[in-house]
């Protein structure tokens, strides 16, 4: 983790540390499926011709049944055939009755492509759209979605497009699933699924050897934690506070809803005596290419005590950089900031794909892609490695996409921890305490798998009551 340069004489240590060992992690309840009910999806287009420079899917979800429809358990399909094998597609949400911010987008390949579908976009609904009523709509979602390159995208060969519909009307050539069950549309031939039949939760998506945690664990000194190849760090050095302490009494296993997740505690009184960080990781570097996704909660405010501080909360791989701009060097940060930091002036969440770097004097090779705002809650994070790019999703929806140049040589580790930047944004010596929370981690190997995936691989080990798995070989 290293996306700002002043905080980097402190991080070489951070690389060489994630040699040490790894933690555990945990999980919230999964919510019960709403009752099922009728669904019609109505759809228009405003870029009708048979080649765009973008594709602008307009659609408007109805409840036909007779009870109340949660929009989160909603999600509407649109399937199009890509104009190239190696094409990348970035989704946006141009205007939406209920709010773009609780429309996701998220891109999928068919299992079974056809002659007009090999991909789709996925349509999703955050906790924040509510609900629809009996016989109530969402009214517009003004979406899109274009090729990464911005080349023109052929729309005429594509399963769900229909260039005539220039205002709102019933097309089944959309689907919507709630809960789980198809309840309006035709995916095209050899793609339709049986909700009765869910896959084996054990093999994921596509293939691939996985690990999963859900983080189930009594304490820091529970014996499973280092059985699951994870350690909980106690040795000194950076990144962060200079005389800081890396405290594995402060990772913790809280209750959340029924559920235990992982709390690492971050705290200081305004000393680097007083400081104390967290951090957990694997002990092995065996992860490379494929997906990892972790449901992690941010925090803007302390538990306790006066706010300010430079803090940093974390997901991210990496492996030791072995000499300065070593070549062979690899890490790939979430890394968010609630107080700024790194010559920030407030929230800010950074994610970072990295090269190389010279810790003395200051020199990086890296790509990073920032959203300047609040993150306070739980997210979804998502990164794909392929042999092509490094792509990054938060809560389903693209955050960025770095370059071929960054990908990884070696395998890495994967890590989460909370530290103090420095302790410049708060002077108090008032002792104050951050909290950042862990769900669940996934890795599946080799396999690049959507957020929806993701999101359905987890359901699935969390149904047949898989708390933890690991079949990703030694590297």
């Amino acid at each position: 983790m290293r996306t700002r340069p002043p905080v980097s004489r402190a991080r070489l240590a951070l690389a060489l540390a994630a040699l040490l060992g790894g933690g555990a992690l945990t999980a919230l309840p999964a919510q019960a499926a709403p009752e099922a009910g009728g669904l019609t999806v109505q759809y228009r287009t405003s870029a009708s011709g048979a080649t765009a420079d973008q594709t602008e899917p307009w659609l408007k979800v109805r409840n036909t049944g007779t009870s109340p429809v949660q929009l989160s358990q909603v999600k509407v399909r649109y399937y199009f055939k890509a104009d190239s094998p190696n094409a990348s597609y970035r989704f946006a949400c141009s205007w939406a009755v209920r709010g773009c911010s609780a429309v996701t987008g998220t891109f999928g390949t068919l299992g079974s492509p056809t002659a007009t579908a090999d991909r789709y976009l996925e349509i999703g609904f955050t906790p924040a759209a509510g609900s629809l009523a009996p016989g109530a709509d969402t009214g517009d979602m003004q979406l899109r979605f274009h090729q990464t390159s911005w080349q023109t995208v052929r729309q005429s060969d594509d399963y769900s497009f229909n260039g005539a519909q220039t205002s709102y009307g019933d097309w089944d050539k959309v689907t919507a699933q709630l809960a789980g069950a198809t309840v309006w549309g035709t995916a095209p031939e050899g793609n339709d699924t049986d909700p009765t039949d869910p896959p084996d939760p054990t093999d994921p998506p596509g293939g691939g050897q996985a690990l999963f945690d859900d983080f189930d664990y009594s304490s820091h000194t529970d014996p499973d934690i280092s059985a699951h190849g994870w350690s909980v760090r106690a040795n000194s050095g950076g990144p962060g506070v200079p005389g800081a302490t890396w405290d594995p009494s402060k990772v913790t296993f809280v209750s959340a809803g029924g559920n235990s997740v992982m709390n690492l505690e971050t705290s200081t009184a305004g000393t680097g005596a007083s400081t104390t960080h967290t951090e957990v990781l694997t002990k092995d570097m065996k992860f490379r290419n494929g997906t990892y996704a972790a449901r992690v909660k941010f925090s803007d405010a302390p538990r306790s005590g006066p706010d300010g501080d430079h803090l940093v909360q974390t997901f991210f791989t990496i492996n030791d950089l072995k000499a300065p701009m070593a070549d062979d060097y690899a890490e790939y940060d979430f890394e968010y900031l609630p107080n700024g930091g790194w010559g920030e002036p407030s929230n800010i969440l950074y994610t970072t794909s990295w090269e190389t770097y010279n810790p003395d004097p200051w020199q990086a090779v890296n790509q990073h892609s920032e959203q300047r705002r609040s993150y306070a809650g739980w997210h979804d994070l998502v990164v794909t490695i392929d042999d092509s790019a490094i792509t990054y999703y938060v809560d389903g929806q693209h955050f960025g996409t770095h370059d071929a140049r960054y990908l990884p040589e070696r395998p890495m580790s994967i890590n989460f921890n909370q530290w103090l930047i420095d302790l410049n944004g708060q002077t108090s010596t008032t002792p104050r305490a951050y909290d950042q929370q862990v769900d669940y981690v996934l890795h599946v190997k080799d396999k690049v798998l959507s957020p929806a995936q993701v999101a359905a691989k987890v359901a699935g080990y969390r149904t047949a009551g898989t708390g933890f798995v690991d079949e990703v070989p030694a590297s």
